[in-house]
């Protein structure tokens, strides 16, 4: 391996060197940015919207979301995951705390469940609940503890009353800045027109 790098002619025409050790810094910072930068689809591969829903009740994405996902840019990506990671966690937030989110993430690499380190603890607490909410007996343990209005509650049938809220949320956020901003646009339309 070698110990220098030209990088290549500068403005006094000579060629810059660049120790080996920092070139590799700045490339390993390049390519972290990159992949700190890339947002994943949300899909889950239950897509409703060829059916004709307005909002996916697998990602909840809007159609013209999902349609046009690969086009978007990563900032425009990421601005449709932040919405979906608030709203999540948001409903995941009413129904449980995290109590210790360290012990929270250990129990998940343990276990080899997946999740997105760099988001919310709550999405993470969703995860654990939807890898294995039937297996789940004691939520401290992991490091949840659950309101006490579900301590009753069935682990899968809170998983999936979370999942419920989570479309009800990103459908009425859809109706009151898509459908609702289209059905204005039309009648004033209509209205220049007269």
């Amino acid at each position: 391996m070698p110990s220098t790098i030209i990088s290549g002619p500068t403005a006094s025409s000579s060629a810059a060197v660049i120790p080996f050790t920092q070139y590799l810094t700045v490339i390993e910072h390049r390519v972290s940015k990159e992949l700190e930068i890339r947002v994943k689809t949300p899909c889950i591969g239950v897509c409703s919207t060829g059916i004709g829903d307005s909002v996916c009740r697998g990602c909840k994405r809007f159609a013209h979301e999902v349609i046009h996902w690969n086009g978007y840019t990563q900032a425009e990506k990421r601005i449709i995951d932040q919405r979906l990671e608030g709203f999540l966690a948001q409903i995941v937030a009413t129904k449980m705390r995290v109590t210790n989110q360290d012990l929270l993430q250990w129990n998940l690499d343990t276990q080899q469940i997946p999740y997105p380190a760099h988001k919310s603890p709550y999405i993470w607490a969703y995860e654990l609940l939807r890898a294995g909410a039937s297996q789940l007996v004691d939520l401290s343990q992991y490091g949840l503890e659950l309101d006490a209005q579900y301590r009753d509650v069935d682990l899968r049938n809170l998983r999936l009353a979370i999942d419920a809220e989570f479309y009800i949320l990103s459908e009425a956020h859809h109706q009151r800045y898509f459908t609702n901003a289209n059905q204005q646009t039309e009648a004033d339309n209509e209205l220049e027109q007269t």
